[in-house]
């Protein structure tokens, strides 16, 4: 700070009067001064961490960054890295409030992961998996619940709504269980969610004697089945539109769906999945 105040006024006064009052020394501030003088070694890093900033809309915290620049820019650098130049920077994430919860202890469920991986099937519905992901439009965003046949990865059934509700997931469960005929004790594979621990859903899983399995908390892989269902819509036909209203998301959702049901060939069998679902009945 002293540095810079006698900077600041090296014209006005002399610099070693200016060195005395301040009790710095002489060739201190000329070191100081020569460093200014040289650009940034981080700059390079600066100008990749305000572009991921801006890119967030000023909301991404240096953990987020961090992960970016791994990801995008293939860099190996510590997030402490990133959070001293950030400070440097003086730009940080936008901090969100947390949502308080209520916890109705009584009605939380929670199953073994039974499925453990296996995403193989011998035939049809005896394993499903089940998910909710996010489509935004500029009207906002689209939720889609769908159910999975392991034997064939066929998308049994799904659903939209705006909502992320536990009746969004019912309804595509029921949709499901209409159009197929489940053998008692079929398993049925989920993530932590709150639909998938609320009491309906429980309630549900018991009349049709389902057998519930669930991923294990924070760990994407023990769904990965149903992840990567929803990867291939992103990637292969929300990402190249621009969808500017929830009813052109609804559009693009039912045209994967027929073609990824009964057009899209799965590499490892040369068939559909309703080919290969009518080749075991």
């Amino acid at each position: 700070m002293y540095y810079r105040v006698i900077y600041r006024f090296e014209t006005k006064y002399r610099i070693g009067q200016m060195c005395n009052f301040f009790h710095v020394t002489y060739a201190g501030y000329y070191k100081w001064r020569k460093q200014q003088r040289q650009p940034d070694k981080d700059q390079w890093l600066m100008d990749l961490i305000r572009e991921r900033y801006e890119a967030s809309k000023r909301s991404a915290g240096y953990r987020q960054i961090t992960l970016q620049l791994q990801k995008k820019h293939g860099l190996v650098v510590n997030h402490k890295a990133i959070y001293r130049i950030m400070m440097k920077m003086g730009i940080q994430s936008v901090a969100r409030r947390r949502r308080a919860f209520t916890h109705y202890s009584e009605i939380i469920h929670k199953y073994d992961n039974i499925l453990n991986r296996d995403f193989s099937s011998e035939a049809p519905n005896q394993k499903w998996v089940t998910d909710v992901t996010c489509i935004l439009t500029k009207e906002g965003a689209l939720y889609l619940s769908a159910v999975k046949d392991l034997y064939d990865g066929s998308i049994v059934a799904f659903s939209t709504g705006t909502e992320q509700t536990t009746s969004l997931v019912k309804m595509t469960m029921k949709e499901a269980l209409k159009r197929e005929k489940v053998a008692n004790g079929m398993i049925l594979h989920s993530d932590q969610g709150f639909q998938y621990t609320s009491d309906a859903y429980f309630r549900l899983t018991q009349n049709y004697g389902i057998t519930p399995s669930m991923s294990r908390r924070g760990n994407c892989l023990d769904n990965a089945s149903m992840e990567n269902f929803f990867g291939m819509l992103k990637t292969e036909w929300i990402q190249k539109r621009k969808l500017t209203s929830l009813a052109e998301a609804n559009e693009a959702v039912d045209q994967y769906m027929h073609y990824y049901n009964y057009e899209r060939c799965c590499l490892k069998t040369k068939l559909t999945p309703f080919e290969k679902r009518c080749q075991f009945a």
